[in-house]
């Protein structure tokens, strides 16, 4: 029974704290999401990794580095353009653009 009234009483010193930390992460993952689509990934990435980027040295873009989460398959992919690309989330559409573009996609943890 005791344990029981210290989750519900608000007067105890850890309720405020540990409700809002409980809140703040229910709320970040619903909604912190940022997402970027697939034609904006070559414009992210630097002009200097453009200029070297060859058949074999292909720039990699992070985007979670960018603040970015989830990356989805809307507009297209230049062509001859193949880049990887470092997302935590990624739509199947982006994915197979990606990979029809001669790239790769990396997801992070």
């Amino acid at each position: 029974m005791h344990h029981h009234r210290i989750l519900f009483d608000k007067y105890h010193p850890g309720y405020f704290g540990k409700v809002g930390m409980r809140y703040f992460h229910k709320l970040r993952n619903k909604f912190y999401c940022p997402i970027v689509n697939v034609d904006k990934l070559w414009s992210m990435v630097p002009e200097e990794a453009k200029n070297k980027a060859s058949g074999d040295n292909v720039p990699v873009v992070d985007v979670t580095q960018l603040g970015y989460f989830k990356v989805l398959g809307k507009g297209t992919v230049p062509v001859n353009h193949p880049i990887v690309v470092k997302a935590k989330l990624i739509s199947k559409i982006a994915e197979k653009k990606i990979k029809e573009a001669g790239g790769a996609v990396l997801l992070t943890a």
